[in-house]
């Protein structure tokens, strides 16, 4: 049971501290990041609002089960190396968790100060621990335990298949990771903007793991350079598939193979990993028109849209079928991307995308919508108006509705069952699929989730196969 607030009552508790951020007429110009995170002063400041609660509900809200009060005490007490080690008791990716983890529906939704005032900073309070770390103190080398003689392939660089991999590799087992990319870090590096994950931090992140003694093999697209069967044969004693979902999804209306149009996979991939926003410095181009319309309302439509302002476009809207209550974005990235100028289209479903002669996107039709009952989501319906279609001119269409699980891995092996949006399925303790010896976890049966999840269920998965491996 959560504790209730009695504790302050008579107590003036202090406003939650801010972080710095780049100015909105600044940060459009770049691709630095937006968030410049805490001082010193600031996160001991911020650390000790923490109220040390008996029953700790903030850890209860943490799918990797950071000691979240013990961190934050030993930050309010100037102890950084000391809270860093905590955090990383649980979770090899802090810096990473820190700036793209949606705390607010997590620990921080948990905190029992968000019952009377704003809940503790804990994302950025672990950001900062991660980078001074990294900045001031120095990334430790890992004491090395005892080899088990048992090893593990990890398919997928990704939040899932990083942690998962760290796990297994604390516990002596060895093991290798294959990336289809040509370098790791999965959908962070492809598909999270520099402004909001620098890459850097991802690259010393992965780098980490690596210092666990996680070897680390790219240009290793599984189902083609090799299949499962293959690795099982290469003595491998089990293995992870923690491959995403990068299979984007579409709307299925007339006019998706114009000139023009990106889904935003495609997208964020040559924005972000090919650095196309530095071309011709980097080989890959990326063609924005000056009117760009991006379809969606997740996170991955907001960083489409502001990548395509920082790209020199004069007007960006995102086009939602709902309102704004029910957008599923981080409330911080839909107000970030408010105060640099994406424009919202709420209440409105594309039904057509219309070309010119020569085959380039020219404008978008639309209908507007309204709200019904709540469907299967939770949220409530979107409804056709008839008789309210138009249209608007655009140069530049994005298509973020969504992705799914790329289907060479299942298609390529035996034994593996998926569900009817083609994600592995798999027992819901210990994640192993209906193959024995493989376990999945992350994108790859959930069709698309948060950075956090999915490294919730690498470390889920890296108990169950360490249990797997004792009972061979």
């Amino acid at each position: 049971m959560a504790q209730k607030p009695e504790p302050v009552k008579g107590k003036k508790l202090k406003k939650r501290v801010r972080m710095a951020e780049q100015d909105p007429k600044e940060r459009i110009k770049n691709f630095e990041e937006v968030a410049l995170g805490y001082a010193e002063e600031g996160a001991v400041e911020e650390a000790s609002r923490c109220l040390q609660c008996k029953d700790r509900p903030c850890c209860g809200g943490c799918p990797v089960c950071i000691d979240i009060p013990r961190f934050i005490k030993a930050i309010k007490e100037r102890k950084f190396d000391e809270a860093i080690s905590i955090v990383k008791e649980q979770n090899s990716l802090p810096a990473i968790c820190g700036r793209v983890c949606p705390q607010e529906e997590q620990c921080e939704k948990t905190c029992t100060l968000a019952k009377v005032k704003e809940p503790i900073a804990i994302g950025r309070l672990e950001r900062f621990v991660a980078d001074y770390e990294r900045e001031k103190l120095g990334v430790k080398n890992p004491k090395a335990p005892a080899s088990t003689g048992k090893k593990v392939a990890v398919i997928g660089s990704g939040p899932a298949g990083l942690t998962c991999a760290g796990d297994l590799a604390k516990v002596g087992h060895k093991v290798k990771l294959f990336e289809s990319l040509h370098v790791p870090g999965g959908v962070l590096v492809y598909g999270i903007p520099e402004f909001r994950l620098p890459k850097q931090i991802v690259k010393a992140e992965v780098d980490y793991v690596r210092k666990l003694g996680v070897e680390i093999e790219t240009n290793a697209l599984i189902g083609r350079t090799y299949t499962i069967d293959e690795l099982f044969h290469d003595s491998f004693d089990a293995i992870f598939v923690g491959s995403g979902a990068g299979l984007p999804d579409f709307l299925g209306i007339p006019g998706e193979n114009s000139s023009g149009v990106y889904s935003s996979n495609e997208f964020l991939t040559r924005v972000n990993l090919m650095k196309a926003y530095l071309f011709p410095e980097y080989d890959t181009p990326i063609k924005v028109g000056k009117r760009v319309a991006v379809v969606g309302g997740g996170n991955t439509a907001m960083d489409s849209a502001r990548c395509a302002l920082r790209l020199k476009a004069d007007k960006v809207t995102i086009v939602y079928r709902r309102s704004e209550q029910e957008l599923p974005a981080r409330k911080e990235e839909v107000e970030r991307a408010k105060e640099e100028g994406v424009e919202f289209m709420l209440l409105t479903n594309p039904t057509r995308i219309i070309a010119d002669e020569k085959g380039y996107v020219k404008q978008l039709e639309c209908i507007r919508m309204q709200l019904g009952e709540p469907d299967s989501s939770g949220r409530r319906r979107p409804i056709p108006i008839q008789g309210s279609e138009f249209t608007f001119d655009v140069d530049t269409v994005v298509i973020g509705v969504g992705q799914s699980p790329n289907p060479l891995i299942r298609q390529t092996t035996k034994g593996l069952n998926s569900n009817k949006i083609g994600a592995l399925v798999v027992d819901p303790d210990t994640l192993m699929t209906t193959r024995k010896g493989i376990f999945a976890g992350g994108d790859i049966i959930s069709g698309g989730a948060t950075v956090i999840r999915a490294m919730g269920e690498g470390k889920k998965a890296a108990k169950a196969i360490n249990t797997y491996l004792k009972d061979l």
